[in-house]
């Protein structure tokens, strides 16, 4: 009977506590299973979901990035940046940030792959090495239009409403955000699930040897990995400047922690017990409920983290008391 509960909680655990949290909060508060609040909800997991496919990537091959967190702010402000304060055109505005992301991610793979930091070290290096530069470049100011600098003159540019589109505009009555994510998390699964170079990733984390002795060039395929885990952090940045209209320089801090919540929550989706975009939605869905619930009944802000906390220990319990179980 036990062993029972436990297949369970860990198949369906996840599902089940978001269907109580939906039915529990629909209770108390009429409006919050309207269309604008579902739809609010989503929103705000978008950027969330973009930075933790990053964080999934990272962890399918065994890996962890904590400097997506800084990426984002990285990219938030250089966004902001290069609107604001030189003027670019839309598409030049989407691809530095890009860029900069796959830097960020090739400078964690050089630490890692070559020079063999672990993981956590090196990313964490890094994520305080961006932190720096970002504010070293906007000496520590947010952008926004019109902002003044220390000499007295005025930005000249500004947040363009195609910009803005991107982060609060609607296609179909649908927020534009909320259809990336879903291409984006579909897209992701198509490609880890049904490409060679899917399975590749999940077989280089499994069992880095067996990989190798396979033919399969292990550092080329985690270096793949960090690429894409910054790639997907910068767009995160991207939709966040677009979303908020200003370059917020700490965008990013508290969006680590929902990532890597949201990933761990997403081991016991399904009963998958590894890292899976499906799974890293589901978890990032169960959180934005939780604060948008908690959000709605008044709870203080600050109280936010200890809900968010108490998520990824109760994810992270589950998952490897289940897991140290089947080893037994």
């Amino acid at each position: 009977m036990k062993e029972k509960s436990l297949d369970f909680s860990f198949k369906y655990g996840a599902l089940f506590i978001i269907a109580v949290v939906i039915v529990v909060f629909s209770i108390i508060n009429e409006n919050f299973m309207t269309y604008d609040n579902i739809a609010d909800i989503l929103r705000s997991i978008s950027i969330v979901m973009f930075v933790a496919i990053g964080v999934t990537l990272s962890q399918i091959v065994d890996g962890f990035d904590l400097s997506v967190g800084s990426t984002v702010s990285l990219s938030t402000v250089g966004a902001a940046a290069l609107m604001v304060w030189y003027q670019q055109p839309l598409i030049i505005v989407i691809i530095v940030p890009l860029i900069i992301g796959a830097v960020i991610g090739l400078l964690n793979a050089l630490l890692i792959v070559k020079i063999r930091i672990p993981d956590l070290l090196a990313t964490l290096a890094v994520m305080y090495i961006i932190g720096g530069v970002q504010k070293t470049y906007t000496k520590g100011f947010s952008i926004y239009n019109n902002m003044r600098f220390q000499d007295g003159t005025v930005a000249k540019g500004k947040f363009t409403p195609e910009f803005l589109w991107i982060g609060q505009g609607k296609f179909l009555g649908v927020p534009v955000p909320v259809i990336l994510m879903l291409v984006a998390v579909v897209g992701v699964h198509i490609f880890l699930t049904y490409t060679r170079w899917g399975r590749q990733l999940y077989m280089t984390g499994g069992n880095r040897e067996a990989a190798r002795l396979s033919g399969i060039s292990v550092n080329k395929i985690r270096l793949a990995a960090y690429v894409l885990s910054g790639i997907f952090a910068a767009f995160g940045g991207i939709l966040y400047a677009s979303r908020v209209g200003s370059g917020q320089i700490d965008a990013g801090a508290p969006l680590l922690m929902e990532a890597v919540a949201s990933v761990f929550v997403g081991y016991s989706v399904l009963g998958a017990g590894k890292p899976n975009v499906i799974g890293t939605f589901f978890g990032a869905v169960l959180i934005g409920i939780l604060l948008n619930g908690l959000t709605m009944l008044n709870v203080p802000y600050f109280g936010f983290d200890i809900v968010k906390g108490g998520v990824l220990v109760l994810a992270l319990a589950i998952t490897f008391v289940h897991l140290n179980r089947k080893k037994a």
